[in-house]
């Protein structure tokens, strides 16, 4: 027998079985950086047919997560579910306050580049930063880029010269002066 005790929902749910003809239905997954009101109400409009059911309503509900989203539902406690109606609550109430702990475009002013790192080397790191920003505004990623460049570099005073230069144009400025 597995050992259920360390799932995240009680164990009336969890040992709970699929209604015989069940059939998933097609869902879009919620990553993490969407509308977390309009997910709940697609996946309930979605299983309508099955409202009553709260094991299976919970147990699906757990198939749309997927990247920062799953990674959240990982840190709820073991046996803390007990309905569908609680996950729905503790899902637009907690994820939101996990997600909005994550990281903003403007922080990315907060770092400058380092006098003994190499260009490529910024640019590198300022990518993987950028990476980890759900929905980083390219305009705000712009500038902090640029302002992260001493003053006294070549790139930088080139970027200066220049007006409406997107992310892309910056990097692709970068890579020459990096040769």
């Amino acid at each position: 027998m597995t050992n259920i005790s360390r799932s995240h929902f009680m164990d009336e749910i969890e040992q709970a079985e699929p209604p015989r003809k069940f059939n998933m239905p097609h869902f879009t997954s919620f990553k993490g950086d969407e509308d977390l009101e309009r997910h709940l109400k697609h996946y309930r409009s979605t299983m309508i047919l099955y409202w009553n059911n709260d094991a299976l309503m919970c147990k699906i509900f757990t198939t749309t997560l997927q990247g920062e989203a799953q990674d959240w539902f990982h840190t709820l406690l073991p046996q803390s579910i007990r309905s569908f109606d609680e996950l729905s609550f503790v899902f637009t109430n907690d994820y939101s306050s996990y997600y909005s702990i994550k990281k903003k475009s403007d922080c990315l002013f907060n770092d400058k580049k380092n006098p003994n790192e190499s260009l490529r080397d910024y640019v590198n790191w300022f990518k993987a930063e950028k990476a980890k920003i759900v929905r980083c505004n390219n305009s705000i990623a712009s500038a902090a880029f640029q302002k992260g460049l001493p003053s006294y570099h070549l790139l930088f005073e080139e970027l200066i010269m220049k007006e409406y230069l997107t992310l892309a144009d910056s990097f692709t400025l970068a890579e020459k002066h990096a040769l």
